[in-house]
């Protein structure tokens, strides 16, 4: 049975109806940070304002450590015992023990260069929203308990709020049907012509101590062997340490903040990258701050976010111990730039392009900040550093390439260039030239295959997303798909393809896991859509069963071009039963009536519904789908595969081209241009239309979602059967409420979510993601929360977990996200058991 059809939700929808709608969607995200009801663990607004916004910092210096970023447990952890571990702990607790950060904070921040503009930011920032806070958290302290508890109070495993734990619709058990044949997306696959290059491939290091990788291991399982934190202590874990960035919006980036940092851990150092690209390495045990570089990211470059979901960390085989950059991080930044420096000391490394700079904008053409810019961490293969770049959607055909470069990792030097519409250019476009334009571009993250000698691309869309008859032939066959490309040459290997012209941007936003199943080497391909599939990694042929479905329409827009089929994965989908008119919900039953009407005028015949003009049309699940760029989580001991997902729906309208009064970003003046939902507007300039999403399908006179929930969950699926082991909702409506106050109700309906899971060996699955700013600890048997805390800020991020001396920690970012609508902030949060 579905979700939508439980009696949970049911009673969710009466009782916690007020909270549960708003779900952080009814206010537009430029006001979520100074009007959020992000209280809770939000600290006081004098005490934690973050100081500097360093965007505007002159670039490119190596910045002296800031003594005392971080402060050890016992003066971050309030003497009520801060992290409520039992997960009763109130916000009010939370946010007590975090303002004992504030000191720290602002000594971070102090050395900060461009101290000037501090004041006003701050006062705007988190801190303003926090400043409005009902007595900030004071009261709630009874009334807003950090636990989670299930939505169906009724339900019979239903914990306590006390207990944290919460009992789940782990019943669920959707069991996909596999009958399918192969799909035909697969291509053939290409020999692998040439051999990696032994002598620049390094020993991959291993995770557990570490956390060497974006996804944990090479592999990017996002598993770690540790188990020292299990289901019986868990409950103990405290903050071992909190440390501040420093990094928070200034005025004109107001708005546009959604770090969704992963640090990486080598021996006792955390590296990790900043909102807009600083550097940073602190120590794993303490939080001290070590070294911090800042590449002078400027506002303007900031595309829809300003995100820097992590950095690549790799060793030079052939250096000796001590020598400068025998160990570099590498970054891509929103400005399009390599960026490499010493993991020691900070410093750039001279031989790297032009001190430790490439420049990403090299033939790509007129330079329009925003427009094109590296939000992913890029992958070594061999050798080989590998990056595609984010380009901003929705603003015009005519936009720029979505090439893939490789380049040596050592010296920057321009390896090869994989331009899908033109393979000439695999040296670099002819003088005068560029890259091809409006091609489907990787703004995710890729991994690596060193064995087969391999990068798996996970590409999106065409440049524009609504509208498809004027792509190439070459754009329709790759964009939408998982690419593995030769790590030597930039050649294609073979690529599979998930949505045949697509015109909903389901792009892959998923960074691929490679694992061993059945005794093939293998990659897991989650997808927008909700769509999991397994292909073999060196050919790219399903390993499980692949179908095909029709199309319900062609629609009036372009008939020629939609695809009459669609592949689809009869393995495991995480995608719902479409929806009925009797889905529509409201606050009122008139909210719920005007949502119905809204059904009734829209066009919908499920998640292949053609866009339309004339009226809307329903997209479910919406853009953000399905699995995005969080990933998946593979435990291989226990064979499953733990997926968080949305489970919203979009109300889109084609927009003809005399309607649309927005103009795209290269046409704009400074400062102009939208911080709102991406797709709200869009001009789509070059096609017939422009684009209006609706995200969330959001009641445009309550802001709240015309659909019940639950609008998120997490699930664990048996890697052998693809059958669900147990899902739930994930996210609490702690933090929703009708317009935008917070209910500080524990039930758990299952929020929107973004950022991924980490699970380890003793049998945890930690995750942030929702917007009710918890982080919680999940038995990975059972799918009950057995430990949860309240963050300062949005967890919008990958968790890590990692070993010092002989103890485990935990980390997430914790520094909130403007499309989520949580509070943002620049916060790094440990968490480790008593010493």
């Amino acid at each position: 049975m579905s979700y939508r059809s439980v009696s949970m939700i049911a009673l969710v929808a009466t009782l916690a109806a007020p909270p549960a709608v708003l779900m952080a969607q009814d206010e537009p995200a430029d006001d979520t940070t100074t009007e959020a009801p992000a209280t809770d663990a939000a600290p006081d607004t004098d005490e934690v304002a973050p100081d500097a916004a360093t965007e505007d910092a002159p670039a490119a210096e190596a910045v002296e450590p800031t003594e005392d970023a971080a402060e050890p447990l016992e003066e971050v952890v309030d003497d009520e015992e801060a992290p409520e571990t039992e997960a009763t702990e109130t916000d009010a607790a939370e946010s007590d023990a975090v303002t004992e950060d504030a000191p720290e904070a602002d000594a971070a921040t102090e050395d900060a260069p461009e101290a000037e503009d501090d004041a006003a930011p701050e006062a705007e920032e988190p801190a303003a929203a926090e400043a409005e806070e009902p007595a900030e958290d004071a009261a709630p302290e009874a009334e807003e308990p950090a636990a989670e508890m299930d939505s169906a109070p009724e339900a019979e495993d239903e914990p306590e709020a006390e207990d944290a734990t919460e009992a789940d619709a782990s019943e669920e058990a959707a069991t996909e049907d596999s009958t399918a044949e192969d799909a035909d997306t697969a291509e053939a696959p290409e020999e692998a012509d040439a051999a990696p290059d032994a002598s620049m491939a390094s020993v991959l290091p291993d995770v557990g101590a570490d956390w060497p990788f974006y996804g944990g291991d090479a592999a990017a399982t996002r598993f770690s062997p540790l188990d020292q934190i299990t289901a019986e202590n868990v409950g103990e874990l405290e903050q071992a340490f909190v440390f501040r960035t420093g990094d928070m919006p200034s005025e004109a980036a107001d708005g546009k903040y959604a770090a969704e940092t992963t640090p990486l851990k080598l021996g006792n150092d955390l590296l990790l990258c900043s909102a807009k690209n600083i550097l940073i390495s602190i120590d794993g045990a303490t939080g001290e701050e070590n070294w911090r570089f800042d590449p002078g990211v400027p506002d303007e470059a900031i595309p829809y976010s300003a995100s820097c979901r992590g950095v690549t960390a790799y060793t030079n085989p052939e250096a000796a111990e001590g020598d400068i950059c025998a160990t570099r991080v590498i970054e891509g930044t929103l400005d399009a730039k390599l960026v490499a420096v010493d993991a020691a000391t900070g410093a750039p490394c001279e031989d790297f392009g032009e001190n430790g700079t490439v420049d990403l904008w090299q033939d790509i053409g007129e330079r329009v900040p925003g427009w094109y810019a590296v939000t992913a961490p890029p992958v070594v293969v061999n050798g080989v550093l590998i990056t595609g770049a984010q380009v901003k959607d929705g603003q015009a055909e005519d936009a720029p390439s979505g090439v893939i470069r490789g380049y040596d990792v050592l010296t920057g030097e321009f390896q090869w260039a994989w331009d899908l519409a033109n393979p000439d250019n695999s040296d670099g476009p002819a003088e005068g030239e560029v890259y091809t334009r409006g091609t489907p571009n990787m703004w995710t993250a890729a991994v690596g295959d060193e064995e087969l000698d391999m990068v798996y691309l996970p590409m999106g869309n065409s440049s524009v997303d609504y509208y498809g008859s004027n792509r190439t032939e070459a754009e329709n066959e790759f964009a939408t798909s998982l690419v593995a490309l030769n790590a030597a040459t930039g050649e294609v290997e073979w690529s599979f393809q998930t949505v045949r012209h697509d015109v909903w941007d389901y792009d892959l936003g998923s960074q691929s896991t490679l694992i061993d199943y059945q005794g093939t080497p293998a990659i897991i391909l989650p997808s927008k859509q909700g769509d999991i599939y397994i292909l073999d990694r060196a050919t790219g042929e399903p390993l499980t069963p692949v179908d095909e479905v029709e199309a319900p329409s062609l629609g009036e827009i372009e008939p020629d071009f939609i695809s009459e089929t669609q592949p689809v994965s009869a393995w495991h989908t995480l995608r719902m039963e479409p929806l009925e008119e009797r889905d529509a919900w409201g606050f009122t039953p008139i909210d719920q009536l005007w949502c119905r009407i809204q059904f009734r005028r829209a066009n919908y015949d499920g998640y292949l519904t053609p866009p339309s003009s004339d009226q809307p049309w329903i997209q479910y699940p919406g853009y953000n789908g399905g699995s995005d760029w969080g990933s998946v989580a593979v435990d291989p001991e226990r064979g499953l595969i733990i997926a968080n997902y949305n489970d919203v729906p979009n109300y889109n309208r084609l927009v003809p081209r005399d309607e649309v009064t927005s103009v795209p970003i290269n046409e704009q003046q400074a400062g102009e241009g939208s911080a709102g939902a991406e797709g709200a507007a869009d001009p789509q300039a070059g096609s017939p239309y422009g684009i209006n999403v609706n995200a969330g399908w959001r009641n445009e006179y309550t802001g709240m979602p015309c659909v019940r929930p639950p609008y998120g969950g997490i699930r664990a699926i048996d890697i052998e059967t693809g059958e669900t082991v147990w899902d739930r909702p994930l996210g609490t409506a702690r933090r929703n409420g009708p317009f935008g106050i917070p209910s500080y109700m524990p039930f758990n309906i299952g929020t929107p979510n973004n950022g991924g899971a980490v699970i380890t060996a003793g049998g945890l699955v930690f995750i942030g993601a929702a917007t009710d700013n918890l982080i919680r600890a999940i038995d990975i048997e059972t799918g009950e929360t057995v430990w949860s805390d309240v963050l300062p800020a949005g967890g919008q991020a990958n968790p890590i977990t990692y070993e010092i001396d002989g103890r485990q920690y935990v980390m997430i970012a914790a520094t909130g996200h403007h499309f989520m609508e949580t509070p943002i902030g620049d916060y790094m949060v440990a968490y480790a058991l008593p010493e």
